[in-house]
């Protein structure tokens, strides 16, 4: 029987970085400016006034204390308040594909491996600048591979997916090695003056290589025992973004064309369905909490994951147990538990369990329980 191995992984960090006191310091900004040009509609009660955030209010609220973006000046301009991304001709490089080449480039120098060793690429992501040709066939193209390539779009477990559909391919046989890349741009569909979720994302983008055990070295990566995906319907995390919206001119420029949510519905609801979906899938292995040494949860909302770190163990998870890196990222979609994973697994000894568990729009859920070699 064939086995998959996750063999290399990659992360490409925009240079660009925005401190939660610079982000407050623009939506403030912009609050006063909106306030003053609509001083006599407030007045009148025809519009409500606009309110202040603060960095004490978005650490409390989410952990985030910074994020890197592909753009910093036209997010901080109170009278833009959106990155600056010029379009590309068409025969340049896209913006995801030259983040995608860094991710893997890095995955497949850790693996040992080069563009020759690899059949296949997904890119697996909560937006797409394009609708085709793919982007996926666009890295493919860029990196030399010989093979094919899809794109996929399950929000934020876009890349838990994308792993499974990678370990399928690598197990029945229709490739060797497959690279999941997710490169997030999520300052792009972020509503930079919605004080409740001004500072929720940033940009990054990932890459995993997934491929058969035998032609990894031993004790090389992480084997993957198992993958389990779900998903219910729901409004309470949604972008209305798409082709369609220009059929109808009178609905550009809602606030549900970019991104919205329900934050307490998607707490109270998410939460333990997630719980849930960890702890059943390691039954299903033969597994139990206990035997976890490593979560690495999607990074969206620090009080969140450690509900869902405690009902998983039963208590308290250390930082070790489930480390965090949205502090320094913020939420960057389905690429967060792999910047985790990339950053937070060289530690680990022969034999030591760990879950890759992500959560988001749909809602889905993805989780991949793995060992280290």
């Amino acid at each position: 029987m064939i086995k998959a191995v996750i063999s290399g992984t990659g992360l490409y960090t925009p240079p660009a970085i925005i401190e939660n006191d610079q982000l407050v310091e623009a939506f403030n900004q912009y609050v006063e400016l909106y306030n003053d040009e609509h001083a006599e509609e407030i007045a009148r009660g025809e519009l409500t006034a606009l309110q202040p955030s603060s960095s004490a209010f978005i650490e409390k609220a989410s952990g985030i204390k910074r994020r890197h973006v592909i753009d910093r000046d036209g997010i901080l301009d109170p009278k833009r308040m959106t990155p600056n991304i010029p379009d590309r001709d068409n025969e340049e490089p896209s913006v995801q594909c030259e983040m995608a080449i860094v991710a893997c480039k890095e995955a497949l120098e850790q693996a040992g491996k080069t563009p020759a060793d690899v059949d296949a690429v997904i890119v697996a992501c909560s937006n797409l600048q394009r609708a085709y040709p793919a982007i996926s066939i666009e890295v493919q193209q860029a990196m030399g591979i010989d093979g094919f390539a899809y794109d996929m779009n399950v929000a934020c477990s876009s890349a838990t997916f994308g792993i499974q559909a990678a370990v399928n391919a690598v197990e029945k046989g229709s490739a060797r090695a497959v690279l999941v890349v997710s490169p997030e741009i999520c300052s792009g569909h972020l509503n930079f003056r919605d004080r409740d979720s001004h500072f929720i994302f940033g940009d990054a983008c990932t890459a995993i290589l997934v491929e058969r055990e035998e032609n990894t070295q031993a004790g090389q990566g992480f084997e993957i025992l198992g993958t389990r995906l779900k998903t219910q319907f729901s409004n309470n995390i949604r972008n209305n973004f798409g082709f369609l919206n220009r059929a109808d001119e009178s609905g550009i420029g809602k606030p549900d064309k970019l991104f919205i949510q329900q934050g307490r519905k998607v707490f109270k609801e998410v939460s333990p369905l997630v719980a849930d979906t960890i702890q059943g899938h390691l039954a299903s292995l033969q597994l139990a909490p206990e035997d976890l040494k490593r979560m690495w949860l999607h990074q969206a909302n620090l009080n969140m994951n450690q509900l869902i770190a405690r009902k998983v163990l039963g208590r308290d998870a250390t930082v070790e147990e489930a480390p965090v890196i949205l502090d320094e990222y913020a939420n960057t979609s389905s690429a967060g538990s792999i910047i985790a994973f990339h950053k937070h697994k060289d530690d680990l000894k022969t034999g030591d369990l760990g879950v890759i568990c992500s959560f988001g729009a749909g809602y889905s859920i993805g989780s991949v329980v793995v060992r280290h070699r």
